[in-house]
C-alpha cells in the first residue's frame, strides 16, 4: 500500500471510537433518515430481492442499513474497509454479514459482479486515487446495475475555501490525504466509465452543516428533532435546484451502468 493509504488507515483507526460514539446521536440519525427516506421516495422497485450489494470503504456498514431500510431488505452483502477498527465495529453491528478488510485502491472483484454499489463518503479519503477506484468499482458492476455515491463537494470558491480551512484546522480530518471534490470533476469520473446519471441531489445545506458531522462539529449540534426537521425542510426546497447545487457541501448521485 502507498504511504497515503497507510496514513488514512492509521487516521481512521485513531478516530474510530469518537466517530462511532458521535454518530449515534439522535439528531444525526434523524437527519440521515430524512435524507434517505426522501431520496428513495420516488424509486420504488429499484432493487429486486436477492440483490448483490457491494459497499466499498464501508465504515460501520451504513450503506447496508440504508439499502435494507429504504430500498430492499433482502440483499446479499459484501462490505470492506481499510480500517481494522471500522471493520470490527461493522461486524459487531451486523453479525453474519460478509465484512472484510481491504484497500479500495487495490480492489479486485475476482470475477464477482454486483447489482448495486453504495459508497458513502469514501472517495474523498483517497482523493488522489479516486478515479482509479471508480474505474475498479464500475468494472465490478453488472450491466443495468446502479452505483450510488454521497461525497463532499463544492461548486464555488467560497465553499472550497471553507472546506480547506476546516480540513486544515480540525483534527477529525487528515488534510494531507482527503479533499472535497469539485462536482464536475467527480461527475466526470463516472461519465468516463460510460455511467449514466439517474438522479442527483444537493443535501449539503443547513441541516447537513449543523447535524451531519457531530464528531467534527459538536458545537453546531444544538436543538432536538424539531430543529432537525425544520432545517431539513428548508434544505428540501433547494436540494434539486441550481442554488442548492451552488451552495451545497455534499452531493448524492445515483448512476446506472448501460
Amino acid at each position: 500500500m502507498s504511504n497515503d493509504i497507510d496514513r488514512q488507515r492509521e487516521h481512521f483507526n485513531s478516530i474510530s471510537e469518537k466517530y462511532w460514539s458521535a454518530r449515534r446521536h439522535e439528531n444525526h440519525l434523524l437527519l440521515k433518515d430524512l435524507i434517505w427516506r426522501h431520496f428513495f421516495s420516488d424509486k420504488a422497485g429499484l432493487l429486486r430481492p436477492g440483490t448483490a450489494l457491494l459497499e466499498p470503504m464501508c465504515g460501520m456498514a451504513e450503506g447496508l442499513q440504508i439499502v435494507r431500510k429504504f430500498v430492499q431488505e433482502d440483499v446479499v452483502y459484501l462490505g470492506f474497509d481499510y480500517s481494522e477498527n471500522m471493520v470490527e465495529h461493522a461486524r459487531s453491528l451486523h453479525p453474519g454479514q460478509r465484512i472484510e478488510w481491504q484497500d479500495a485502491t487495490q480492489f479486485d472483484a475476482e470475477g464477482q459482479t454486483f447489482d448495486f454499489i453504495i459508497l458513502i463518503g469514501g472517495l474523498h479519503h483517497v482523493f488522489d486515487r479516486s478515479a482509479d477506484v471508480v474505474a475498479r468499482l464500475c468494472a465490478a458492476l453488472k450491466p443495468g446495475g446502479h452505483f450510488l455515491t454521497f461525497e463532499p463537494t463544492q461548486n464555488t470558491w467560497l465553499t472550497r475555501k471553507v472546506r480547506q480551512r476546516i480540513y486544515e484546522k480540525n483534527a477529525l480530518f487528515d488534510n494531507e490525504t482527503e479533499q472535497g471534490f469539485d462536482l464536475p470533476a467527480l461527475d466526470a469520473m463516472f461519465t468516463q466509465q460510460q455511467m449514466m446519471r439517474v438522479d442527483q441531489v444537493y443535501p449539503g445545506l443547513l441541516a447537513y452543516v449543523l447535524y451531519y458531522n457531530p464528531d467534527a462539529f459538536p458545537l453546531l449540534n444544538r436543538g432536538g428533532p424539531r430543529a432537525v426537521r425544520s432545517a431539513f425542510a428548508i434544505d428540501r426546497l433547494f436540494w434539486r435546484g441550481w442554488l442548492g447545487r451552488t451552495l451545497s457541501f455534499a452531493t448524492i448521485t445515483l448512476w446506472r451502468k448501460p
